[in-house]
């Protein structure tokens, strides 16, 4: 009960802040970038599976594979926009700057070069710590029908 008080009260908060962003999106640069991060900004920065998912369903992310079209290929998930990251800088036309954008990859390495790329660009970014490895696993059997299911509701 607590964690789902805890993921509503985040999910209020986002949709606050994703009003304010929406208006003024702005970029900055890596220094100000630098001079400004803080503990609070590398927890932001951050997003486990969990919440993840369930921000999906809520429709307050968009959540982006910057995985090479070979990897997307070999495997992928049917609700992920896969933008490889070296074609991110030409496809940004292609987020939604009201939601927040969550970038996978295997593990991590790519999606936080993406989402600090993205940061800087003056959208409101995480990238998922468990990589789209770490999704695969823990989307099987029965959670990975729950979840599908959720999202037909």
């Amino acid at each position: 009960m607590k964690k789902l008080v805890m993921i509503v009260m985040s999910f209020v908060t986002l949709l606050l802040v994703s009003t304010l962003y929406a208006q003024d999106l702005k970029s900055v640069s890596f220094d100000e970038y630098l001079k400004a991060f803080d503990y609070k900004e590398r927890k932001n920065m951050k997003i486990e599976i969990p919440e993840m998912l369930e921000l999906y369903k809520q429709g307050a992310i968009q959540i982006i594979d910057i995985r090479f079209p070979e990897e997307y290929q070999a495997y992928s998930f049917g609700f992920i926009k896969n933008i490889p990251l070296n074609e991110l800088p030409a496809r940004l036309g292609e987020l939604d700057n009201t939601k927040i954008i969550v970038t996978i990859c295997p593990h991590y390495d790519r999606a936080e070069i993406a989402r600090t790329y993205l940061t800087l660009k003056g959208y409101r970014s995480k990238y998922l710590v468990d990589g789209a490895v770490g999704l695969a696993e823990y989307l099987r059997g029965d959670k990975a029908k729950d979840f599908i299911n959720a999202l037909k509701k």
